[in-house]
């Protein structure tokens, strides 16, 4: 492996690893800062100034920002596969901090989800060359 393909893999593996972290923790600040309901257009507003939502919303900006990096040099048959882990990882959140309750059902579809990020992320992440980017 040329050093120019460890520093790609190296840089894509961090990457992934940001993406994930900023989407599950997104999720698990907007969830925990959010009312019990929101009945006008206002209140979706205004919510976004609670600390704990706008920290969710910052998050879920470097979540999308972060995605858009890998998606440029990375395949997406590989990066949108691997980076569902981040699936598994709200769910164990929700259940483990937020006391959701999970059903065996659930479960089940969440070892699918392993399963396959543990198929896809065990080949090498692609990348298309530049000249044949659009």
């Amino acid at each position: 492996m040329s050093s120019e393909t460890a520093r790609l893999r190296l840089k894509t593996w961090i990457c992934a690893v940001i993406v994930v972290l900023s989407n599950v923790f997104g999720n698990y600040f907007m969830k925990r800062g959010m009312p019990g309901a929101l009945e006008t257009p206002l209140e979706y507003i205004t919510v976004m100034l609670r600390p704990y939502v706008a920290l969710g919303v910052g998050l879920m900006i470097l979540w999308m920002l972060s995605r858009m990096a890998l998606l440029s040099w990375a395949d997406l048959s590989y990066v949108v596969p691997v980076t569902a882990i981040g699936y598994v990882l709200v769910a164990i959140v929700g259940h483990v901090m937020l006391g959701e309750q999970i059903s065996g059902r659930r479960w089940a579809g969440i070892a699918l989800i392993m399963a396959g990020v543990a198929l896809v992320s065990a080949g090498s992440p692609q990348t298309v060359p530049r000249e044949h980017k659009r």
